[in-house]
């Protein structure tokens, strides 16, 4: 089986094929594992996902809140388009199963490969991504770890399409085995996203890939891995829900934002 970010997901038990799954991930900081999940549990947490958008159930994390490239200004028609239904894993039960569901586990464990206990975060991520038409605003190049502190580096995020995710919609794109570079702190702007001006960045950014995803798909990557998304050109909201995880023995650091909720061990 070629080792080319993407894998077919082939068994529920992830040891049957870890060394193959690990390797990718260890390789380009990133996997697809294609028809993760059953469709209907991604119809599930879509319509629970729509209910909570259009009912604007909070707490929310706002396009206006972040301003980035295409979103509305505050008093701009659009201002009240979501980027993140924030807190998922308190929204629901469902949310919950799929965040600590022995499937999910078992490939977390295979891609950490030291035999700790993987705990799920709520503090980062631990939410659905929604990216309307219209208003939906560009994410530039970065490190998700730029707001992250734990005692390493070293956590991987679950992101799992609810319906299909491609160029035109907005779907990430990544930079294939940038978790392992250590850049000099002039390569990156005063909010840490890489700086698009120089000509060394332009150069890295030249080998970044679409990472396009099928409802079900399963995207795992490095909380050093670089990544961006485009806006949504389409007609129709993109959902995805998102978790992090940590091994056990990973600790976050107290009294900062990594810090503020526990960790729930799967």
């Amino acid at each position: 089986m070629p080792l080319n970010g993407t894998i077919t997901y082939m068994a529920k038990n992830a040891s049957d094929i870890a060394d193959i799954y690990r390797a990718s991930f260890l390789r380009d900081g990133y996997v697809v594992l294609r028809d993760f999940a059953e469709s209907s549990t991604c119809d599930a947490l879509r319509s629970i996902a729509i209910d909570h958008d259009r009912g604007q159930i909070a707490p929310i994390e706002y396009e206006v809140d972040v301003a980035y490239p295409g979103a509305p200004s505050a008093d701009a028609e659009g201002s009240d388009t979501p980027r993140r239904l924030l807190q998922a894993y308190a929204r629901g039960a469902e949310f919950r199963q799929w965040a600590t569901s022995s499937a999910l586990k078992d490939i977390l464990k295979a891609l950490y490969g030291s035999g700790e206990d993987v705990m799920v975060s709520q503090c980062h991520h631990n939410c659905v991504m929604t990216k309307a038409p219209g208003y939906s605003s560009a994410t530039l190049w970065h490190q998700d770890n730029r707001y992250w502190s734990f005692d390493r580096e070293d956590l991987i995020s679950a992101w799992l399409a609810l319906g299909d995710e491609n160029k035109t919609n907005g779907c990430l794109r990544v930079i294939p085995g940038s978790h392992t570079l250590d850049l000099a702190p002039g390569r990156f702007d005063a909010a840490l996203f890489l700086r698009p001006d120089l000509p060394e960045n332009k150069t890295l950014i030249a080998t970044s890939v679409p990472v396009e995803l099928a409802k079900g798909d399963l995207l795992l990557f490095h909380s050093k891995l670089f990544h961006a998304a485009g806006r949504n050109l389409t007609d129709s909201t993109k959902y995805s829900m998102v978790f992090t995880y940590h091994e056990a023995d990973n600790y976050p650091i107290a009294e900062t934002r990594s810090s503020r909720f526990p960790s729930i061990r799967l």
